[in-house]
Parts: structure tokens; sequence; C-alpha cells
């Protein structure tokens, strides 16, 4: 009974703070779908609907402090069937063999690899002998043959290679089969040939057409890279973007600006929300008569609606859309708009429309900050904090904002990008006022005198910011040691962090500092991590050593998007050319020496003898005395990592990570081509 009285106090102390919890419990559940290591049955999702229609109903006749515990079970059994159902929802085909032939679709997306090509996404899909159950629902094409930039909406006819989304490249990697299977990806590959139209946009494709001729326009007005970032924030079209330009901003943490995110979002509708509020104040037949603030909040919205469909309605934006439609609700609703209630609610709409996306950096870093914000403002708030004389309180405000939002978000960006930009926190600081005084309010400016022939006016502004923003990015990352690397953290070091960092945000009174010893008991698993000795693509064509001075690798060119994956992971710069340089060595003393056959002649000839491991991009047909990696065995295992033990080789497979779960049996379907 003790005990009982205690956690009753303990509840009652937190009682108007539970609410923020409620997106956490309901992460709960989704992230336990996704860490099966199979998929569940169907009777899984029945049992989890009824706990959680049975914790409604007890909620309904149960009044007692203890029912927020109650609404923590029906919330994460929400997650559960939520993000399951998710997984179903969007089911598709996914190709089964290598195919090359001719590929027929409509053009829903253009964007560019991460090699620069320009890479189109089609969807109504038509492929050479495949019947329409087998054909997948979307595939991505890269081109790397005629540069051809096709009007979405239109049908294209182009010869491809195309193949399965391929799985982690190295196990408790990123998952791009998962990745895929959400964005209804069934092949992704790549072509060297002339691409042909079949049939011009029609009348189904307005907004996309209106977005790439307006990102056009854009980006013929300014020109250059400057006019290519104008398009990428106006309209979300990257096409134009230089690899230079992207590294640049990338290695100096101000790729964010680059994604129409909550930053953009909140720029753009705090500018017309203040723009109409003291637009309709200036009329005095209006100011007593309306509601102003909420006719603004309601003409911010709207206006916020258009820029989400003009944009491309990525992730990143349906996201920050909905964080500015609460915002925007609170002021309606006459409420706290930058409140933790506020972000909770956010954060409940997001995972409610897409679960998946919990996984994800953008989800996480965008809540991370916005919590982070929202709290040390609240405390700053509670404990009357001022920022200093009244003309210095802006520059203040801005430094803490940088700042805090730096550190919520730089252990999850090393997490996923294995770097640390040395020098963001001061490129932030100098670039960020500029988006937000100047680019944004210019761009608004220019879409407003565009029905007048003045836009010029506007966009020669927005083009001095962007040449201040990329003159800050450029400059920062040509400094040495602008970009460092960080190993990549074990599976769970990411969450127990989370777990911390909530408890410290979210829980009311000093036992909020407990928060500190996950996130400390995480940096110090962090800097525990092993990599593996050795790594081995799941296609058998590359290998991975790892040696005192960085990994060496088995090929100097040819699956360049695992090498880079392996080596940044490692936490090393290196291109791969120069890694592939000391393999010759590292492969004869490891633990156990490797032998690697690529080509078709050595893997007809490939022996080994007891100790050594032999790796093999084919099929061995004979027995040898030796641990063999070859295709057969590759395609059910997946990636491999393999740790040296007392002389004992650990092993470890992506498929093990990854379970048998939807987009994994998808794959492994795959049969060669009759």
């Amino acid at each position: 009974m003790a005990l009982k009285a205690a956690f009753e106090q303990v509840l009652l102390g937190q009682r108007g703070a539970l609410y923020p919890w409620a997106p956490v419990c309901l992460a709960l559940g989704v992230g336990a779908y996704f860490s099966l290591s199979a998929e569940p049955a169907l009777w899984v999702f029945g049992l989890c609907l009824a706990i959680f229609l049975a914790c409604l109903g007890l909620i309904r006749v149960w009044r007692s402090v203890f029912t927020s515990l109650v609404w923590a079970v029906a919330l994460v059994a929400l997650g559960f069937c939520v993000a399951g159902g998710k997984a179903y929802w969007v089911s598709g085909a996914v190709l089964q063999w290598h195919y090359y032939g001719p590929v027929e679709g409509r053009v829903v997306l253009i964007d560019r690899s991460a090699s620069g090509a320009v890479r189109l996404t089609l969807d109504t899909v038509v492929l050479e002998n495949m019947p329409p159950n087998k054909t997948p629902t979307r595939v991505r094409v890269a081109l790397h043959g005629p540069e051809a930039r096709p009007k979405a909406g239109s049908t294209v006819l182009i010869t491809a290679h195309l193949s399965a989304p391929s799985g982690p490249v190295e196990p408790g990697g990123f998952d791009f089969q998962r990745h895929a299977w959400f964005l209804q990806l069934g092949a992704v590959g790549y072509s060297r040939m002339p691409l042909m139209l079949l049939e011009p946009a029609g009348q189904g494709a307005l907004i996309s057409q209106a977005r790439y001729a307006f990102s056009a326009f854009v980006s013929e007005q300014i020109g250059g890279q400057r006019g290519a970032f104008a398009a990428t924030i106006m309209a979300g079209d990257r096409s134009g973007l230089s690899q230079a330009t992207m590294d640049a901003m990338r290695h100096t943490n101000l790729a964010h600006l680059l994604a129409i995110s909550g930053l953009h979002m909140g720029l753009l509708t705090g500018f017309i929300y203040a723009a109409l509020r003291y637009g309709l104040l200036m009329v005095p037949a209006l100011r007593h008569r309306i509601a102003i603030r909420k006719v603004a909040a309601v003409g911010a919205l709207i206006v916020s609606f258009f820029y989400l469909l003009l944009s491309g309605g990525s992730v990143a934006t349906e996201r920050a859309f909905v964080m500015a439609m609460v915002a925007l609700g609170a002021v309606f609703f006459e409420r706290r708009v930058f409140s933790l209630r506020s972000v909770a609610t956010a954060a409940l709409i997001v995972l409610l429309w897409q679960p998946e996306a919990l996984l994800g950096p953008g989800f996480q870093m965008s809540f991370a900050a916005t919590t982070a914000l929202v709290a040390v403002f609240a405390a700053l708030r509670a404990h009357e904090v001022t920022l200093g004389p009244k003309w210095l309180r802006p520059f203040v405000a801005l430094f803490i904002t940088s700042l805090v939002a730096g550190l919520a978000t730089a252990p999850i960006a090393a997490a996923h990008f294995n770097h640390i930009a040395h020098y963001g926190l001061i490129a932030n600081l100098l670039a960020v006022p500029l988006m937000g005084a100047v680019v944004i309010p210019a761009g608004v400016v220019a879409l407003l005198l565009w029905p007048l022939g003045l836009s010029w006016l506007g966009f020669y502004v927005m083009e001095l910011g962007i040449a201040w923003i990329l003159g800050v990015a450029t400059y920062f990352a040509g400094l040495e040691g602008a970009r460092g690397t960080i190993l990549a953290p074990d599976s769970g070091v990411l969450a127990l962090m989370a777990a911390g960092a909530l408890g410290l945000a979210l829980w009311q009174g000093r036992a909020r500092a407990v928060g500190l010893l996950p996130m400390v008991a995480a940096a110090v698993m962090w800097s525990q991590t092993t990599r593996p000795d050795v790594l081995i693509a799941d296609t058998g064509k590359l290998v991975g050593v790892m040696t005192p001075t960085g990994r060496a690798l088995s090929a100097d060119k040819g699956s360049g998007f695992v090498a880079r994956g392996w080596l940044e992971n490692d936490g090393d710069m290196r291109a791969q050319e120069a890694a592939a340089e000391g393999w010759a060595a590292a492969s004869k003393r490891a633990a156990h020496p490797l032998l690697h056959a690529r080509r078709k002649a050595e893997v007809d000839t490939a022996d080994c003898t007891a100790g050594q491991i032999l790796v093999v991009a084919g099929t061995l047909t004979r027995d040898v005395p030796c641990l063999v990696f070859d295709l057969v065995a590759l395609k059910h295992s997946g990636a491999v990592a393999i740790y040296f033990e007392d002389g004992n080789a650990k092993i470890k497979t992506a498929r093990e990570v990854t379970g048998r779960r939807l987009w994994t049996v998808a794959a492994e379907r795959r049969a060669p081509r009759q």
C-alpha cells in the first residue's frame, strides 16, 4: 500500500504535464512493431486493437489518478496497430529478378541521386512481359545517359536496368528495403540510354506541372546555383543543385535550409500571419469588428497549404505543415502557440499519419530541436531569466536557439550521417537570420509582385540573401578541419539517449535530472563501439578488412554506395580508391586470411585452405575446406559482418537484424528470369 501511495503521489505531481508523454507512448508501440524479427500474425494486431478498445472502455467508467497509465497502454497498442496497418496498406509488388529492358511510366518526381544524376520516379509502370500483379507500383531510375528533363505527369519510355531495393550495406545499417517499401518503390535502377516521350503531361498532374514550371521560372529569374537554391526552397526542386553546393551545405550543417521543413514553413506562416494581422489593423473599419488574429491565422494556414502543394508535398514538408497547422490552430482557439502540448499534438498527428517517419532522421531531428527549444525557453521564462538589454535580446535569443537546436540534433545527425560540422554553429548564426529576415520575405514579395510583372524586385533582394548564405557555406566548408567523423553507434544507443533526453525535457520537478543517467550511459556505450573486422557486401563484389590505419577494400571502383557506407560508418573520410590501396597486405594479415574472387575467371578457379575465408561473387559448385560466402549464401544472409574474438570468427548477418518482415520477404522471392 505504501508503494501504491508513493506512486500515486508521483502521478499527482505530474498532473497537467502528462499529455506530452502521449506521442512517446505511441512511438513505443510503433517502435515495437519495427523492432520485431518476424512479421506478427494478424491475430496479434487483433489483440492490440482489442486492448486499445478495452482501455478506452475502462477510461470511460473508471476515474482515478492511474487512468493515465491506462492511456499509456492504449497508446502503445494503438501505435503497434497503426504501424502494422500502414505497412500492409502500402504493400505492393517488388521486382523478383534483375530486369533489363523497356520501362514505361508516368513521371511523378524528379530529383538527383547522390552522384548528381537526374533521377525519375515513375508510377503506372509497364515492364515488358511482366503481368500487372508482378509489376512494381513505382520504380526509380537514375539517368546516366543524355541529359533529359521530362515534365512531371508526362509518360516516358526508357531502356533501363532494374532490380529490387537492396538491404542494409552491413548488419544494423540503414535499411533501404524498408524505406523503399513505405515509398512503394518496388524497383530501382539506372539507364544509359536516351529517354523517349510517349505522351505529354495531361490534366491529371496540374499541381506537379505547376511546381516544376514555377521552379524553372525562379531558376531563370536568378540563375546559377543561387537560382537553384531559390527553386529548392520555393518549389522543393533540388535537381538544379550541384554536388559541390550540396556538400558545402552538408559540411556546415546548413543543409536543413534546403529542406522545406519546419524552419521554412514557420518563417512563411509567421510572415503571412504578421502581414495579414498588421495589415488588417491598419483598416479602422475592421479593427474592432472582426477577430483579426483568427482571420490572420486562417489566412496563413491557407497560404501554407498551397505552399505544401506547390513544394511537392515531401515527408518533411508534410510534417512541417502539420506543425504549422497545430500552431495556427492554437492561435485560432486562443491557446499558447509554443508549448510542449502543441509539439505533442503535432507529433501525434505525424505518427498516426506516417508511423514509419519515427525511424528517419527528419522526424527525430525536427521534434528533438522543437522540444528542446520549447523546454529551454519555458525554463528561462519560469525562472524569470532576462536575455540582456532590449536591443540585445533578439541576438541572444538567436544564439540560444542555434545552440540548443544544434546540441539537440547533433547526436542524431552524428548517428545517421557519421559526421560533425565543426563550424556548424557559427555558420548557422551567420546564415539563418538572413533566411528569415531576407530570403523568405523577399520570395513572398516576389510572388505578390508577379502579376504586376515586378517580381524581379523581390528576386533581386532574395538573390542577395542567398549569395550570403552560399558564401558562408563555401567559406566554412573550405576551412581545414571543417568536417569531423564519428563511428556509427550500436543499435539501442540513440534510443537510450532519447529516453534520457525526454525525461529531462518532459518530467516535472527535480527528478528530471535522472534523465542524465541514460544519456551518459548512451554516450559511454557509443564511445565503446567496435566496428566489424570484416564486412562482406550482399553481392559478394566488395570486401572490407579493418586495419590499424582504417578499412582496406578489395576493389577501387564498383559498389560505390556500399563502400561509401562502410567508410562513413567507420568514421573514415577516405575515398574508395585510397581505401583499396592496402587490400593486398590487409587480406593476408587478417586473423583469418581472406580471398576474394570477383571476376568469372577467378570464380571458376577459386580455392582455399582451412582457416581462410573465401568470398565469391558468383556460385561455388564444389566443396572447399574453408569458410565460404558465395551468392547462394549471401542471398539468404544479406551483408555479413565478421568479428575475430580469440582467434574465432563471430558472424553477424543483415538478415539476422532485419528479420523476416513484409519488405524482406518480398525481396527474398527473387528468382532467375525464365
